[in-house]
Parts: structure tokens; sequence; C-alpha cells
């Protein structure tokens, strides 16, 4: 089998995996997610056990990821079809849709930086040596 084939497929294994555990665990989370995570973590034991081992982006699993990462803006098409297909509703809850996302971005980066601020370590200023 071609080594494209075989990452592909290496892919989709992970993310039917991350479906399976989420559909039969009840796990709130989105299969491909869980799939993800099944692949990092299988990333890691491959570096664990052979940490000689090529780097994963010298290899051909690497370089078919590349490849998909450069075409990821092709899955925003359907998004933006839908979009136009749906304009109406935009029409009608368009300001409401656009207070939701302001206002929940707004909130993210202001729990995101208290939480740094409380879970940052506090350093003092660093001394300057005495002349």
């Amino acid at each position: 089998m071609q080594p494209m084939i075989l990452s592909f497929t290496a892919l989709l294994l992970c993310q039917l995996a991350g479906e399976i555990i989420a559909r039969a665990a009840h796990i709130p989370v989105p299969g491909p997610v869980l799939g993800f995570a099944l692949l990092f973590v299988a990333l890691l034991v491959r570096d664990r056990i052979s940490p000689d081992a090529t780097p994963i982006g010298e290899t051909a699993f690497g370089g078919f990821s590349k490849m998909l990462l450069g075409s990821l803006s092709l899955l925003f098409i359907p998004a933006g079809v839908g979009i136009v297909s749906n304009f109406a509703v935009f029409r009608d809850y368009g300001l409401a849709v656009a207070v939701a996302l302001i206002g929940s971005t707004v909130l993210t980066l202001v729990l995101t930086a208290l939480v740094f601020r409380a879970l940052a370590p506090k350093h003092d200023a660093p001394q300057s040596p005495a002349p």
C-alpha cells in the first residue's frame, strides 16, 4: 500500500476509535477530539519506546498531515454555503448572534487572563547586582 493511504487509514482509525469510545462511554466530547487525543498518546508512546525514531515530520505520516493541513481551508466552504443558504435566519437573528459571539469572546479573554494571573508563579523583579 502507498504511504499516503496508510497515513489516511491511521487517521480514520483514530477518529473511529474516538467515536466508539465517546458513544460507548456516553462522554460529552466529540469522537474526533477523542481520536486526536488517542493519536497524540500513540505518538508519545512511539517516542518513548524508540527515542531514536525518525521525527514524525520526516515520515510519510508527517508529509500526509502537512498536505491535509494545507487543504484545511476547503473545509470552511460548507459552512459558508450554509450561511448563504440560511441568510434569512441571519437577517432575523444576526444582532443576537453578533452579541453572543462578541460577548463570549470577551468573557473567554477575561477568564483566561484571570486564571493565568491566579496560577502563574509569582516572581519578584530580578535584583541588579550591587556596585
